[in-house]
């Protein structure tokens, strides 16, 4: 079963809060990403029952190997594509929303191939 985008953004922000806090809880999560307790437990639970989070007996969410290795690839899209837009001149306010919009839309062929060319050499003229 595929992902939706919502699920996405709520591992990727599991994952970027678990590298500032010990323990990352669904209150956390509600307050870094503007949302409503109630709708990030219904979320919650709705990765936890697909496979993608776990939560210990302390209330802490920890991601699943799966729900882990979604995060880290939408979490690199964001980096990449934002570093992308910074170098093209958008200011960096701008190029991390965008990135946020575009990360969950854009394929991996194209990704790859933006990636690729953002970590190539440059050519002197």
């Amino acid at each position: 079963m595929a992902i939706q985008e919502s699920g996405e953004m709520y591992l990727e922000t599991i994952l970027v809060l678990s590298e500032k806090l010990k323990l990352v809880r669904s209150l956390d999560v509600a307050q870094e990403m503007n949302f409503s307790k109630p709708s990030v437990s219904r979320a919650i639970g709705i990765l936890k029952n697909e496979g993608y989070v776990q939560v210990d007996e302390q209330g802490g969410l920890n991601l699943t190997t799966e729900g882990k290795k979604i995060a880290q690839k939408i979490y690199e899209r964001h980096v990449v594509l934002t570093q992308m837009l910074v170098k093209l001149g958008v200011d960096e306010k701008t190029a991390t929303e965008d990135a946020c919009k575009i990360e969950h839309h854009i394929s991996d062929k194209t990704f790859k191939a933006l990636k690729k060319h953002l970590q190539a050499p440059k050519k002197n003229n």
